[in-house]
């Protein structure tokens, strides 16, 4: 099937049949205006091989679904701690905490919980389902040059359900967004391209050695798959998250001009000023957050660096 959409299928045979592949996603918003032109409707896939240390969709990194408690909503029936296979949860200071060396996920006492108090980051789908959800906007998309964006996570973490989407968008006529990181195996990132209208590419700084430090892995892979996505595809967007006293000294900003002014073509830059919506997510993920004390740059900061990149020839936004 995918052959006969023109499709590459060297990332092996879907599941079942195309409209029966199965991806795990994390959520679908609707009515976006800042990932792509138009109005948009934006698919979060689940997985990411960035650990980010500022990243504000930690649940978004483990490719599986997992287990979010929201201690404000417990009423402390403890009745998941009755139903858990695996004796995970246990009363610390009067509240049920998961021991996570423990926890196996059953989804037990997601099922148990009536308060809501416990959730599933992350859901199994599939592409028939999926695109049943994305063709319900199809006008808002036509009547505001919109269409659907594939963010994450990583959506390249997950190649085969990605590259069947957007096969099917493009047939659908639905213009095609892809948010990534860059990670990723050149072949798979140039064998899609044809299917994508419009990549929006994470950088996060350049220095190998700090990238290392602030995300678990060299973007040497990163920058050199930008640069031949530049020589190749005819619209992409930089995104660069100001994250201060971690990748916004001018030393940064101007290894960041310097490179990205290299490339062969690049649409612009999106400048996205750091914020701490995640913040809690980690909590109820029980994860420690390693930038709490970190406070969002101010709009002069903002407005600075974005002037000292146009000062490189590029066409800089501030948000996206």
């Amino acid at each position: 099937m995918l052959e006969e959409l023109g499709l590459r299928s060297e990332f092996g045979p879907p599941k079942m049949g195309m409209h029966q592949t199965t991806g795990v996603i994390l959520e679908v918003a609707r009515y976006s205006t800042n990932d792509g032109p138009g109005i948009r409707t934006t698919v979060f896939f689940k997985g990411c091989p960035l650990h980010c240390v500022w990243c504000h969709n930690p649940e978004g990194q483990s490719p599986a679904p997992q287990l979010v408690f929201r201690p404000d909503r417990c009423i402390h029936c403890l009745s998941c701690m009755k139903v858990c296979p695996h004796h995970a949860i246990v009363l610390i200071d009067g509240n049920p905490i998961v021991l996570g060396d423990r926890c196996e996920f059953s989804g037990e006492c997601v099922r148990i919980c009536q308060s809501g108090a416990r959730e599933t980051a992350g859901k199994e789908i599939t592409v028939g389902d999926l695109m049943q959800e994305i063709e319900k906007d199809t006008i808002f998309y036509d009547e505001s040059s919109g269409g659907i964006t594939f963010s994450g996570g990583e959506p390249f973490m997950q190649p085969v359900f990605l590259q069947t989407l957007l096969g099917l968008c493009k047939e659908r006529r639905i213009h095609t967004a892809v948010e990534t990181c860059g990670f990723v195996d050149s072949a798979t990132l140039l064998g899609i391209s044809p299917y994508v209208d419009l990549y929006l590419y994470d950088l996060k700084v350049i220095d190998d050695g700090k990238h290392q430090s602030l995300t678990g892995v060299s973007n040497k892979t990163i920058l050199e798959n930008l640069r031949k996505l530049s020589r190749s595809h005819g619209h992409i967007t930089i995104r660069f998250p100001v994250i201060p006293g971690v990748n916004d000294s001018d030393q940064d900003i101007s290894q960041f001009g310097e490179f990205v002014s290299s490339m062969e073509k690049v649409d612009g830059v999106d400048i996205l000023p750091y914020h701490r919506l995640g913040t809690e997510k980690y909590k109820r993920l029980g994860v420690r957050y390693r930038m709490a004390e970190i406070q969002p740059p101010t709009s002069e900061e903002m407005t600075g660096i974005a002037e000292t990149l146009r000062s490189f020839g590029l066409s800089v936004r501030i948000g996206g």
